[in-house]
């Protein structure tokens, strides 16, 4: 069994997540899937409460572990888990360009691999250079994904602008969106 970990700020999770952990968890052999709803992340600012983003994860990945994770950085996050061993870190490609400028990216890949998402056509030589700059570069994966083309941040600005995302979140999480008013103006329930 590999403990997959499936960290962010899913505001709010949308189907490029869902996808991402559905094939990391096929290609990669994960189970289970712990998936880790930052309460308030180190390197953006979150306006909608972890709660709700962590019940909006929920509703997004049912069949998964899904905790608030009150750690700014990852590499606190791991530090206090060492009873995980080995586990797989899951991001994105672009996510992993900025890899190197994470607090202790080395200490964070003696302490889980990653396993780093690519879509069909993701420049490999964006890849490399990041690559070059680890200690241990033979702990990267990577596997492919189809393109979601789609994103948390455009989700919350059409929301806020009246139009329907029910075609790119998970229903469960346009249900809750729709129910509760979500990314609308006005107070977050």
């Amino acid at each position: 069994m590999t403990l997959g970990l499936f960290g962010g700020a899913f505001d709010p999770p949308h189907r490029g997540h869902v996808e991402l952990a559905k094939r990391a968890k096929a290609e990669l052999g994960i189970d289970p899937l712990l998936v880790l709803v930052a309460a308030d992340p180190g390197h953006k600012v979150v306006e909608t409460p972890a709660l709700t983003r962590l019940r909006l994860a929920r509703a997004a990945f049912p069949d998964d572990d899904v905790v608030l994770d009150t750690h700014a950085r990852t590499v606190e996050m791991l530090r206090e888990h060492p009873e995980w061993k080995d586990p797989v870190f899951l991001i994105g490609a672009d996510q992993f360009c900025d890899f190197p400028s994470w607090v202790e990216p080395d200490e964070v890949l003696e302490r889980t691999r990653l396993a780093v998402a690519t879509r069909p056509g993701f420049p490999r030589e964006r890849l490399e250079p990041v690559l070059a700059q680890l200690r241990q570069p033979e702990r990267v994966v990577f596997f492919e994904i189809e393109p979601a083309d789609v994103a948390s941040s455009e989700l919350r600005e059409r929301l806020a602008a009246g139009a329907d995302v029910s075609g790119d979140v998970p229903a469960a999480v346009d249900r809750i969106i729709r129910m509760h008013g979500l990314y609308t103006p006005g107070p977050v329930h």
